[in-house]
């Protein structure tokens, strides 16, 4: 077994594809009308009201027991753009207790979506702020190999 997706059951299929295509550049790989599976594995359906999914759970409810999580090394230029698109957010940028930067908001189903920086980006962040290779794996978690192997020379 392996596994192959993430589904987010949507409300509306169209208002779901524009969000992820046009503010998280996302790329559509398949389009089967009322299920689109993105580029990067998440798939994305609106459910007919009679399929077995809506007639056993109600997917209509708003929920944030559910998290989409990303990564990328530019995330105070995504913020931006988000911010600039009127997304609502979860809260601004801020430095986790490990010394990661992340931020939260939601898509149009008020699914959370966080965008995290990568580790070796927050690593050597740390490490430019003058904590030793000991110091950033207490703070992180991190075993200090790890760290080590982590830090751009």
């Amino acid at each position: 077994m392996v596994f192959h997706s993430t589904v987010l059951f949507v409300k509306d299929i169209e208002v779901a594809k524009k969000f992820y295509t046009r503010f998280l550049n996302f790329s559509v790989e398949h389009n089967f009308g009322k299920n689109v599976i993105m580029s990067n594995g998440l798939t994305l359906w609106e459910t007919d009201p009679e399929y077995i999914i809506n007639k056993q759970l109600d997917t209509t409810k708003e929920s944030n027991r559910f998290e989409l999580y990303f990564e990328d090394e530019n995330i105070d230029e995504v913020f931006l753009s988000l911010e600039k698109a009127g997304i609502l957010f979860f809260h601004p940028i801020h430095e986790e207790p490990w010394g990661q930067r992340t931020f939260r908001f939601f898509d149009p189903d008020n699914h959370m979506i966080e965008i995290g920086e990568p580790l070796d980006v927050f690593v050597n962040t740390m490490h430019k702020k003058g904590l030793t290779p000991a110091q950033i794996s207490i703070k992180s978690g991190i075993p200090i190999e790890t760290v080590v192997g982590l830090i751009w020379k």
